[in-house]
């Protein structure tokens, strides 16, 4: 008796071995998908239970809203995604991330 597996990959078609690997990425995105959506949901909980102290934090959960908005429009709603753009960049401007404080 051999106790060396056998690699039936090896023994399969073309068109079998694709659709086994297919599968196999699937199951690894779905998998992965699941993980993230468990990551936010977390976060989201964190954001809910503890309020801002400043309004950096507060722009901080603004901008998470407003990043879950815009991928949730459509590719062609411009009209909104360049006023969440706006929004965004106002963010920035505001708080001061945008310079270089070593200047």
């Amino acid at each position: 008796m051999n106790d060396t597996p056998i690699e039936l990959d090896k023994h399969r078609g073309m068109a079998a071995q694709k659709a086994t690997d297919i599968r196999r990425v699937i199951a690894d995105v779905e998998t992965k998908a699941k993980l993230l959506r468990d990551h936010q949901g977390v976060v989201e909980i964190q954001l809910l239970a503890v309020p801002a102290t400043s309004w950096i934090e507060a722009a901080a959960k603004a901008r998470y809203v407003l990043n879950l908005y815009a991928a949730q429009l459509p590719p062609t709603d411009a009209h909104h995604r360049d006023l969440v753009a706006a929004v965004l960049a106002d963010f920035v401007r505001l708080s001061g991330e945008g310079t270089d404080a070593s200047i």
